[in-house]
């Protein structure tokens, strides 16, 4: 028999679970920073875990001195990274140098007075129409020191996202097999095989897949570099590595890629004819980047995820578009590693269940 007295106490415990689980999203929010951390951390884990494991058994290195060596080497890499845009921004310095703003000037404002003209033709005054959105009088330049400042600001964290990052990946590497046993002893008795087998299991196939994604870009970096070989692009090499990394960002990533190259393209050559050498060096350019995404998107990009992830191709395609239409570019990334993880947990809790067994039948 119902109550008032269990009513309320329902109703408290209700009241209660909410303030909790509001005040654990809030916490969750506010250190937001350190799991992004943390998920980074986990992920290049994943990724060097194969190369530890080398050091290991095939070379007999300890485990602490197998650790070191692979986060130097990846410091090494990260370092070498960044350092491959610098030669990249001081050429393109050079070419804007080489601009003769006088020259540009008087052909924009030919072109602007041609255009009137056009206008003017076709009883459209552009005199009224300017003054009416008083257009000049809308820029402020006040976002010059601000934008410098976010710039400063954004290196900062870097930094120290870069430096917390490597420390925390030390650790998961080091200890892992400590980790592993400490999630043995916490975790309910009923649940501990399903839990431990989901780990291992995601464990596999986003090593598979993050090497697999390594692999993809690869593919795509000798392409783009080839093409930009062809059509003598300078900083060929660092372009294209640059617009292979961007590849990451599933079908978002290639056209900023593109654009990129071609903006990059143009300044290279930004002393030469803009008819006879430009224009038709970023098309060709520019088309040689589509036949490269048509490649891999095609071919490379669907037989390598659905090999890592054990994934149909249709489905790697709609999960990351419906991925990207709710998180936007952080949901495309993610979208892949997120989706294997939910599903080898579906697998090992609900084996039964029809529709996990259709989506779940190659893992």
């Amino acid at each position: 028999m119902m109550t008032s007295k269990i009513i309320a106490n329902g109703i408290l415990r209700a009241v209660g679970f909410l303030v909790l689980s509001a005040v654990l999203l809030y916490f969750l929010y506010q250190i937001q920073t350190v799991i992004i951390y943390l998920i980074v951390s986990l992920i290049v884990t994943l990724i060097t875990n194969p190369f530890f494991e080398f050091l290991k058994k095939r070379l007999k290195f300890s485990n602490t001195f197998a650790v070191i060596t692979t986060i130097f080497l990846l410091a090494l890499i990260l370092i070498g990274f960044i350092m491959m845009f610098v030669p990249l921004i001081i050429s393109q310095s050079e070419n804007l140098s080489l601009l003769k703003i006088n020259e540009i000037e008087i052909n924009l404002v030919q072109l602007v007075n041609k255009i009137n003209a056009f206008l003017a033709s076709h009883n459209i005054d552009t005199e009224n129409l300017l003054q009416e959105t008083s257009f000049t009088s809308k820029l402020n330049f006040n976002f010059i020191p601000a934008f410098l400042n976010s710039i400063l600001g954004t290196l900062s964290s870097f930094g120290m996202g870069l430096a917390s990052v490597l420390f925390i990946t030390f650790f998961f590497l080091k200890d892992k097999f400590l980790f592993i046993s400490g999630i043995k002893n916490i975790l309910p008795d009923q649940h501990e095989e399903k839990i431990l087998n989901s780990i291992f299991k995601v464990n596999d196939l986003l090593s598979r897949y993050f090497i697999g994604l390594l692999i993809q870009l690869l593919i795509v970096f000798v392409l783009y570099l080839t093409v930009l070989l062809i059509f003598g692009v300078e900083n060929a090499f660092i372009i294209a590595f640059l617009c292979a990394v961007l590849n990451i960002i599933p079908y978002v990533g290639p056209l900023i890629g593109s654009i990129l190259a071609a903006v990059l393209t143009m300044i290279s050559n930004i002393g030469e004819d803009f008819q006879t050498q430009i224009l038709p060096t970023t098309l060709y350019v520019l088309i040689g980047f589509w036949i490269v995404q048509i490649i891999d998107n095609n071919l490379s990009q669907p037989i390598i995820f659905s090999k890592s992830v054990k994934s149909h191709p249709l489905e790697i395609f709609l999960v990351i578009l419906i991925a990207g239409f709710l998180f936007g570019i952080i949901g495309m990334i993610i979208a892949i590693p997120s989706y294997t993880i939910l599903k080898v947990v579906a697998k090992e809790f609900f084996p039964e269940n029809s529709i996990i067994k259709i989506v779940t039948k190659n893992i």
